[in-house]
């Protein structure tokens, strides 16, 4: 039963950590995006800078599927594609 345990907390120690380090990704990528300076209309533009700090707020505060969900907004509305997940391994 203990294995089971100390199986299950490294899967979530794991995925949490995966989640963590896309957040800075997506807002380098946004980041990117509005240094191109992007025709986007005032409200778009204000959507897009909010959704980037909340983004980051929330990655800060360890909330990283909000985040990320949060930053995707954001993309979405500078037509950035988001990454795929990984596709598993095949031995």
């Amino acid at each position: 039963m203990k294995r089971i345990f100390a199986l299950a907390a490294t899967l979530l120690f794991a995925a949490g950590t995966a989640l963590a380090f896309h957040c800075p990704k997506d807002m380098k990528a946004i980041d990117d995006a509005l240094a191109k300076n992007p025709k986007l209309s005032e409200a778009d533009a204000k959507a897009v800078k909010k959704y980037r700090e909340d983004g980051e707020a929330l990655h800060k505060a360890g909330k990283h599927q909000e985040s990320i969900d949060t930053l995707a907004k954001a993309m979405k509305i500078l037509k950035i594609d988001t990454p795929a997940p990984a596709a598993p391994k095949k031995s």
